[in-house]
Order: C-alpha cells, then structure tokens, then sequence
C-alpha cells in the first residue's frame, strides 16, 4: 500500500526501533510508497511514511531493495556531497563515505553482510541516517 511522506521535522529526528517479522506488511508499504515516487526518490526510510522502525528500501539496477536493521560496520573514503529528501525542501551539504559495509535482514529474514560503494552507498547512508533521526 502506498503511504503518505511524512515531512514533519519533529517526528523525522525521533530514532527508530528494530523491527519484527511482524513489520513484513510495513516493508511492502515502504516497497509500494517508493515504486509510486521512483521519478523523485531512490530510497525511503520507514520513518518518512510515519513509522519509527529501522527498515529501508532502495534502488538498485532498477529493483527496490529492503534492508532490515542496518547497520553501518565498516565505512571508507569520505567525501562531500550535496543531497535531498523526498521529506524536505531543498538540497543540503553532509559527508558520505564511498564504500561501506552493512549488516542487515533481508525480506526473507535472513541475516546478511554486503559491501556497497558509489551512489547505492550515498543512498543507503542517507537512509540510515534517518533511521537515527539525523536529517541532512
């Protein structure tokens, strides 16, 4: 199901909690929400579409991804950037890191460890962070 975009600042910079397997129907609603706003955005945090849990979904080659629980464990090669939110206005500068390595479930709850570099990189730190309630 397709969700509105949250844009209030007070509810984005609350941190989120792990999920469950019982948020499966929220990984397909966040899934839905980001395919309905592909011309705009490639990733989205759970929070944007009004809830606090850690999960996030991305585009890759074209397929939308979900990573559960990420975590950052390995970061390499800052540089600076400027991006924007599909939940505020405006671009902003932040640092982001060319490669990283994540820990993280996928939708089928099985526990992975991927390196990521580039853009898919820039995009999955920009998505954690919101997870943290850190906003560009």
């Amino acid at each position: 199901m397709v969700r509105e975009i949250i844009k209030d600042q007070i509810f984005l910079a609350k941190k989120s909690v792990d999920a469950t397997k019982e948020d499966a129907q929220l990984v397909r609603d966040l899934q839905d929400t980001l395919r309905a706003h592909l011309e705009e955005c490639v990733g989205m945090a759970a929070n944007m579409i009004g809830e606090n849990k850690n999960i996030i979904v991305y585009v890759h080659n074209g397929f939308v991804f979900a990573m559960i629980n990420p975590v950052i464990i390995d970061k390499q090669k800052p540089y600076e950037t400027e991006e924007g939110c599909l939940s505020l206005d405006g671009v902003r500068p932040c640092t982001r890191y060319e490669e990283i390595e994540v820990e993280y479930i996928d939708r089928s709850w099985n526990q992975k460890r991927s390196k990521f570099s580039g853009f898919t990189a820039e995009i999955i730190q920009h998505e954690i962070d919101h997870l943290h309630g850190i906003l560009i």
